[in-house]
């Protein structure tokens, strides 16, 4: 968590006052009045320069000025000492503007990403492919399919929607409400995502459910977990509202920076931080924000805050339940949780949404707005996924079985409690020692359940029965690449050791449906279960 007040390194310390703010911008348009002890006119006003005071990448700068002003902070430095006191107050720009000002064009020049013989080159492509009702967004890594999104045009995806819902019961012995938030089946929300103000609940111990809710009360609240089977959608009082840098938590103390930041620019955005956090609203910056200026920090919190105050208006006008704020759709959502530089393209099969996402890339990055690519499913010879061996991959990420490279297998089963996978060696026979030969097809099994976890999105408690190993040291270098191998996942998990029967046990957050559910439905005959009862057994169960 971020807190302190640190200016970054590249900034000397007295320049703590100089740190552009919010309202410096509409105070650096003024001219500059020359004072007695200036060296050098007055620099001209802001409009010689960028439209409305903007610097190369269109944020707002403390003062005007360019390049040719760089020699200004060290004459100024010069005259304080000589005149005591006269520094930092002549013309120019402040050193705080020059810095974030090379900090932008060296960060937008960055952002572009590598090219080679004028094409953009990545480690990522994303294929998005529109159907009938669906639309299938594929991420691959080179050539291997990593990741794999459907989206229906329906309303069971509504993770990060938010809804003025209505309470329908309150259950003490569950410590959770049901809502009706407009949805086939009411929405829950456990006393852990319950917000309230403790002056409003009687003292003695701390609050139950049944004293902060009460039935047909009204609540603004955000859906964290689509509907799955039979449950229903799972909800939130502490909305968080993504943008491009920053996440927006209104009504919240919240302030924090990615940890996957490294130290230096965690200290330089705290600075900014300082600067751009609104009031009564919390703030997280994310990892996209790495090297991002103070003017995009301020234009994404900026964007952000207005969208809040359109729900808490559109709120006060609305009767519940209502949809107060619908999240874009998945292809926008997954390019901005995902696009950068290290993605060689986006190519979209379908015009409509090709120029929705162009122009949204246009709007947030427009140095990759150019990595966005429309893929003409008329003039191809191809379909778009088979083109890039997409559909065979899939094919593949939906059978029970999993082969790996030496020989040995995976068999995954999924069932209503959890997920079970089992590693064999199958073909794999070696050449030394059992030993040696079970430890090499661990540590493959490890690297690939890891995929395959990701591939097929399953999420909740997943057991794994890895092949017995007799060494200490054998064990322990297998949980190691297999927790670096799930440090790739974005989504959160938590590996336990292996236990006394040589499992491995560990957990997925589960925010939808995997990708079995997403492109499959249940069969009516046997409804699920994988077998057919024959004629004999059925007759006994009718006659008893």
């Amino acid at each position: 968590m971020a807190g302190g007040t640190d200016l970054p390194d590249e900034l000397p310390d007295r320049l703590r006052e100089n740190m552009p703010s919010a309202a410096a911008g509409e105070k650096a348009l003024v001219p500059h009045k020359p004072k007695i002890g200036d060296t050098r006119p007055a620099p001209p006003p802001a409009s010689d320069g960028p439209a409305s005071g903007a610097g190369p990448d269109g944020s707002v700068d403390g003062a005007p000025g360019g390049a040719a002003d760089g020699e200004a902070p060290r004459r100024r430095r010069r005259r304080g000492r000589g005149r005591g006191g006269g520094g930092g107050k002549g013309g120019g720009e402040a050193p705080g503007d020059v810095a974030d000002t090379a900090l932008a064009a060296e960060a937008v020049e960055r952002r572009r990403g590598r090219q080679r013989n004028g094409r953009p080159v990545g480690r990522y492509l994303m294929c998005v492919h529109v159907g009938d009702g669906t639309t299938q967004i594929a991420v691959l890594e080179g050539r291997m399919l990593i990741e794999h999104y459907v989206a229906r045009e329906d309303d069971s995806q509504i993770h990060g929607n938010v809804y003025l819902g209505r309470v329908q019961n309150v259950l003490p012995g569950m410590e959770a409400a049901f809502l009706d938030i407009g949805t086939p089946k009411n929405a829950v929300l456990y006393r852990g995502d319950v917000q309230y103000d403790a002056e409003d609940v009687e003292e003695g111990g701390p609050a139950r459910i049944e004293d902060i809710l009460r039935a047909r009360q009204s609540l603004i609240c955000q859906v964290t977990k689509n509907p799955i089977g039979h449950k229903g959608a799972r909800l939130t009082q502490e909305i968080s509202l993504p943008g491009r840098f920053v996440v927006l938590i209104p009504n919240s103390s919240t302030y924090g920076i990615s940890k996957r930041l490294p130290d230096d620019e965690r200290k330089r955005l705290r600075a900014v931080l300082d600067q751009v956090k609104p009031e009564d609203h919390g703030l997280i910056v994310r990892t996209a924000a790495a090297e991002a200026t103070t003017g995009e920090l301020q234009r994404d919190v900026g964007h952000l805050l207005r969208r809040w105050e359109q729900i808490e208006a559109l709120a006060r006008r609305s009767q519940a339940p209502a949809l107060l704020y619908r999240e874009p759709t998945m292809a926008v959502r997954v390019i901005r949780e995902e696009f950068n530089p290290s993605y060689r393209g986006v190519v979209i099969d379908d015009r409509g949404l090709y120029e929705e996402v162009r122009d949204y890339v246009a709007s947030i990055a427009p140095e990759l707005s150019e990595r966005v690519e429309f893929y003409d499913p008329e003039t191809e010879a191809l379909p778009l996924l088979e083109r890039h061996h997409v559909a065979e991959q899939l094919h593949k990420a939906l059978d029970r079985k999993v082969w790996l490279p030496s020989g040995g297998s995976l068999i995954i089963e999924r069932t209503e409690a959890l997920t079970v996978i089992d590693v064999n060696t199958g073909r794999n026979v070696g050449r030394s020692s059992l030993e040696e030969t079970v430890y090499r097809n661990n540590l493959e099994a490890a690297e690939e359940i890891a995929h395959q976890l990701r591939l097929r999105d399953i999420g909740g408690i997943i057991v794994i029965d890895f092949i017995d190993m007799e060494l200490k040291h054998n064990r322990d270098d297998l949980m190691r690449v297999f927790r670096d191998a799930l440090a790739r996942d974005k989504t959160r998990t938590q590996v336990f050791e292996v236990s006394e029967l040589g499992l491995v046990q560990m957990t997925r957050k589960r925010i939808g449906e995997g990708l079995l559910e997403s492109m499959s439905s249940v069969c009516p005959t046997c409804e699920g279960r994988g077998v057919l009862l024959d004629s004999r057994a059925r007759e006994a169960v009718e006659r008893g």
